[in-house]
């Protein structure tokens, strides 16, 4: 038996009765992998939209929560994004999509992976004034709330303003978030909106229930 692809759900203890629907897609490569994530100082790092929609209005509809205005979730689809970059000839160095774990956790990954030092301005994260404010109240960090239709692309310097441009299209929040530096290690710091660094490590342990 040849599997071309799957996926696995992850339940609670004692609730994995009834049915489950689960999809895995099937894709194309159009560019060659590079598992070693080249990322290289000088290159971008292009958010594509606000983040943490998706892990705050989904926390709030399975809790009962009810904040003043309603949160929608920012899920959509991403193979549409990826094409129109490619269509543009932009070559990203490495993508992700900033699920489980959010924004701060992919960024670690793929700076670890290509020893890289990446400098992260906190005033260029577009974050809503409705999902800071549950995040506030709940005591969770937005950086780490899982998006489902989020992504981040590492490009070249000299292809940010294309990519920024893609990006837009479909998001107006989206923005150049950080650039990479030498480093021997790899790490991440955030810079914030009064000038102090914080490092960004892995997300230890769960601030929400899975999701996914």
């Amino acid at each position: 038996v040849e599997i071309v692809t799957g996926d696995t759900k992850v339940v609670d203890r004692g609730h994995g009765d009834g049915v489950y629907i689960n999809t895995a897609g099937v894709g194309s490569i159009r560019l060659p992998l590079d598992p070693d994530c080249p990322i290289r100082p000088g290159d971008a790092v292009v958010l594509s939209g606000d983040i943490g929609r998706h892990g705050i209005a989904i926390m709030a509809e399975r809790e009962g929560i009810a904040f003043r205005s309603t949160i929608e979730s920012d899920c959509a689809p991403l193979n549409h994004l990826v094409t129109r970059l490619l269509d543009r000839g932009i070559v990203p160095r490495c993508m992700r999509d900033l699920t489980r774990g959010g924004l701060a956790t992919a960024i670690v990954e793929l700076a670890a992976a290509a020893r890289v030092r990446v400098e992260l301005q906190g005033e260029a994260v577009a974050v809503e004034p409705e999902v800071r404010g549950a995040c506030e109240l709940l005591g969770l960090d937005p950086l780490y709330v899982a998006n489902e239709g989020r992504m981040i692309a590492i490009v070249p310097a000299g292809q940010v303003d294309d990519a920024l441009a893609v990006f837009r299209a479909e998001n107006e929040h989206a923005g150049v978030i950080g650039y990479a530096g030498e480093s021997e290690r790899g790490g991440v710091n955030l810079i914030s909106e009064i000038g102090t660094t914080r490092r960004l490590d892995l997300l230890s342990g769960e601030q929400l229930p899975r999701i996914c």
